[in-house]
């Protein structure tokens, strides 16, 4: 049959973070497989700022930084990589899963086949509760967790479990990144499929019915004007939430309708400056240790992260600028920065440039998860975000809806939905 893929605006991915959250080798190889390299690392510390003081300073040394740890917050970081590491280990299986064709036709079912019902509860839950459940402290929560979610997700330790689960796993220092920058895996997935892709923005999609089956109108605008072609197939990828989906879905019963929930804003600013690292309490600049800065959730601070960044392609003879240099600088925050806000945070500074976008499900919006399957042979791929927000989880979400399409086509049902599948994966082997 053909296939109609529904696209989001490129600017998303390409300003989706910085890195592949590496929570295996698999996401690895399938991006070796388009022939990407991995993108070289550059050392640099981080800490943690409160708006007054650093709570937390990473050092040179591996031994010290566990030590302080420690002195800071007991076995509370001992305990948080213990439960990160029990999530991932369930997630992994989902990999198992699909490369013997297993499918799964909702959210809740790919979850509860991965861990039970304690996957499904962790969309529901915060990070925190979940936390200071298994013996994180108050105070590892306030300083560490909510200064990582701040930086990856622009919100507070309220967010779902699960989604902190995978924030805090990409933030352990695991992370792929591409040489080039990370937009390249859409390009080259694009070369790899050899997909027509058709530059339009859509505008709807109509149920029509060929022979007892679907049939899907995909209603396009582009540069030449309006067209439109018929499709057995149709994966929607773009947000289908208030004010985020421009399109409409005709003659379908029941009607189609737009998902609840928001997205949070997120604002990038790229500055070309001179730091002004009095402000974080080294008057010398010389002496400024640090390439990355997270922050506490404290309501004076306009800023929930900001790094020293490098360029897309890193050439071997490449080394950070010295801290007293003009160097570049991304800052995250919720609002634009305004003149003053800037001066704060630099000395003076060449250039600023500003991205706001829709970054990520707020996830204080919403308590149901969105559907997989809209119609017959209509598969929405976004609602996965609402699990949990990253390249990784869209690309195992993309596999399910690719295997769910064809199961469900050749009426291969014993590969959807089944039960109990780490014993039937077993006995496959």
């Amino acid at each position: 049959g053909r296939l109609a893929t529904v696209t989001v605006n490129k600017q998303q991915y390409e300003s989706r973070g910085a890195s592949i959250h590496a929570l295996s080798l698999h996401m690895q190889d399938f991006v070796k497989i388009l022939g990407l390299k991995h993108r070289r690392e550059v050392a640099g510390k981080s800490a943690i700022f409160s708006g007054e003081h650093f709570v937390l300073e990473e050092t040179d040394w591996y031994l010290l930084n566990l030590f302080r740890l420690w002195w800071h917050y007991g076995i509370s970081f001992l305990r948080l990589q213990m439960w990160v590491e029990e999530v991932m280990e369930k997630f992994m299986r989902i990999y198992k899963y699909q490369a013997h064709g297993y499918a799964f036709s909702s959210l809740e079912e790919l979850l509860r086949s991965l861990g039970g019902d304690a996957f499904v509860n962790m969309t529901q839950r915060s990070v925190a509760e979940s936390l200071l459940e298994v013996g994180v402290t108050q105070r590892f929560v306030d300083d560490v967790i909510a200064a990582v979610l701040r930086s990856s997700y622009g919100q507070s330790v309220l967010v779902p479990a699960f989604a902190g689960a995978m924030s805090l796993a990409g933030a352990q220092g695991s992370t792929w990144a591409v040489e080039g920058g990370n937009k390249l895996v859409c390009s080259g997935l694009l070369k790899l499929t050899k997909a027509n892709v058709i530059p339009a923005r859509v505008t709807g999609i109509s149920l029509h019915s060929s022979e007892g089956r679907a049939l899907y109108q995909v209603h396009y605008e582009g540069s030449e004007g309006q067209g439109s072609a018929f499709y057995d197939m149709v994966v929607v990828t773009t947000p289908l939430h208030p004010s985020r989906s421009n399109f409409t879905f005709e003659n379908f019963e029941p009607p189609i309708a737009d998902f609840p929930g928001a997205f949070q804003p997120s604002v990038t600013s790229v500055v070309h400056g001179y730091l002004n690292s009095s402000y974080f309490g080294f008057p010398d600049p010389k002496l400024f240790p640090f390439a990355s800065i997270l922050t506490t959730d404290t309501p004076d601070l306009f800023f929930n992260a900001m790094d020293n960044i490098c360029p897309v392609n890193i050439s071997a003879a490449f080394r950070r600028k010295q801290p007293q240099e003009a160097a570049v600088w991304r800052v995250l925050s919720q609002q634009p920065l305004d003149k003053q806000q800037l001066k704060t945070l630099f000395r003076s500074y060449y250039s600023v440039q500003v991205t706001e976008w829709q970054a990520y499900p707020r996830y204080d919006a919403a308590k149901s998860l969105p559907p997989i399957v809209l119609h017959e042979n209509l598969f929405y791929l976004s609602g996965v975000e609402w699990v949990a927000s990253s390249m990784e989880m869209i690309a195992v979400a993309a596999k399910n809806v690719a295997l769910l399409a064809y199961n469900r086509w050749h009426q291969d049902l014993g590969k959807i939905d089944q039960k109990d599948l780490m014993h039937k994966v077993k006995t496959e082997l």
